[in-house]
């Protein structure tokens, strides 16, 4: 804890007082909310998208898939509006998480947070590689379905291409013109999974919507979609994104939240139930394996989704990005031969362990719930409330302390339980499956 709990009352109000910014090689304080809004939508409708209608809604069925999704939205904006809030406390920016859990708990916490938030933002990174690959084995499918091209040589394809984007992307901010290039990648894989999903539903017999496995199995796949849920909407990342936000960044980032939480979630919501009610228990975690259509439109969605999956890509490994950059002070120009020469070995090498992974153990539903579980979790909502606890304790009633206790607990045996499940599902998928496995 910190020397003098004074300090955490000193929530700073923007615009009204100095504020320190600490120092770091990436640029800040230059984006509009508008342009964060869409950083934010652009991680919630990437290509995971793809995924939800299959890890989500096959194992929890109508009901509890719709109130999920609903009410992992409403709990999800409230947790990231509470981080949000303390972005300027007692003086400070707090311009990463590790940064402010630093400030509020001390040094051991500050560690905590790093490692939790590397093992999160790896292995979301891990995800859009096996993404990335699964989109380019799509398309080599609908072409030679003679497999002699197997999956994890196009993960190693899609790893490639992902560090060549990250070495010539330098900084968060520098995405500006890519995003818009995100969105219409993703409109194109969205409403074309949607159209054909739809065809497909109209033409079909009755489908099976009934919960697949036994029921031990059961248990552990409604668990394990329960991180999914959450996985579904959070960064783990969002100091860094408002990091870039103009002043006053508090009132620009709740813009830009609301944003993610109203428009930006209805494309998830059409692809997602519509994939369900089209294929139901026999939805695959990668939609557009399900969908029939014209080739060249199966195949322009699977591009689509390929190259929104680097450019989201690139989102999520932005804060290691940041670290290392400032660690070893690369600023300047980025065409500069020690800043080129650092993001080609650094960021390439990272993003090539990245791949291995990727391609050793490609069970992406498994890596959406275990990432759920072991970080997103306590990331977004168990240290949120009690973050906003220990900084508001002496403005708080003895009801809203009650209610953010209630939060933490709730979450802590949520994510301990999630991470079991999610750790028993790659138990069984790694028996089922060799390693670098051809799914």
């Amino acid at each position: 804890m910190p020397d003098s709990e004074d300090n955490l009352q000193k929530l700073c109000d923007d615009g009204d007082a100095d504020v320190e910014t600490p120092d770091t090689a990436h640029q800040i304080s230059r984006d509009s909310w508008f342009q964060v809004g869409f950083v934010l939508t652009t991680g919630i409708n990437s290509a995971y998208v793809l995924g939800y209608s299959g890890t989500i809604m096959v194992p929890l069925g109508w009901v509890y898939g719709v109130i999920g999704l609903i009410v992992a939205a409403a709990i999800s904006l409230y947790a990231n509006s509470l981080i949000a809030m303390l972005h300027e406390l007692g003086g400070k920016r707090h311009i990463r998480y590790r940064d402010l859990a630093g400030y509020v708990y001390g040094r051991k916490a500050y560690s905590l947070t790093w490692a939790l938030q590397y093992v999160n933002l790896f292995m979301i990174n891990t995800g859009y590689i096996i993404l990335a690959g699964s989109a380019l084995k799509a398309v080599y499918v609908l072409f030679r379905d003679d497999h002699q091209m197997k999956l994890p040589y196009f993960i190693a394809i899609a790893g490639f291409v992902c560090a060549m984007f990250a070495v010539c992307i330098p900084h968060l901010s520098a995405l500006r013109i890519w995003l818009g290039f995100s969105t219409v990648f993703s409109l194109i894989y969205i409403v074309t999974a949607f159209a054909l999903s739809l065809k497909d539903g109209l033409k079909s017999p009755a489908r099976n919507y009934s919960i697949p496995g036994s029921s031990t199995s059961k248990i552990f796949t409604t668990i394990g979609a329960s991180a999914n849920l959450v996985f579904a909407y959070n960064t783990g990342m969002l100091p860094e994104i408002q990091a870039t936000i103009r002043q006053p960044v508090v009132k620009n980032m709740m813009k830009a939240l609301y944003f993610q939480f109203t428009v930006g979630v209805l494309p998830l919501y059409l692809v997602t139930f519509t994939g369900y009610w089209a294929y139901g228990s026999s939805t695959s975690s990668y939609l557009l394996s399900n969908v029939n259509g014209p080739v060249w439109l199966k195949v322009t969605a699977n591009i689509s989704a390929f190259l929104q999956s680097v450019i989201a890509l690139h989102i999520f490994a932005s804060p290691m990005y940041e670290y290392l950059d400032t660690r070893y002070g690369i600023t300047g120009s980025a065409l500069a031969p020690k800043n080129l020469s650092f993001r080609v070995l650094v960021r390439g090498g990272y993003l090539a362990f990245n791949t291995l992974v990727s391609a050793l153990l490609p069970f992406l539903g498994d890596f959406m719930s275990l990432t759920g579980a072991i970080s997103t979790f306590p990331l977004s909502f168990i240290l949120a409330n009690h973050m906003y606890l220990v900084a508001k304790k002496n403005k708080l009633t003895s009801l809203q302390k009650l209610w953010h206790w209630l939060n933490v607990c709730f979450f802590g045996i949520m994510s301990v339980a999630a991470a079991i499940a999610a750790l028993r599902l790659i138990a069984v998928d790694s028996k089922t499956y060799s390693l670098f496995a051809d799914l």
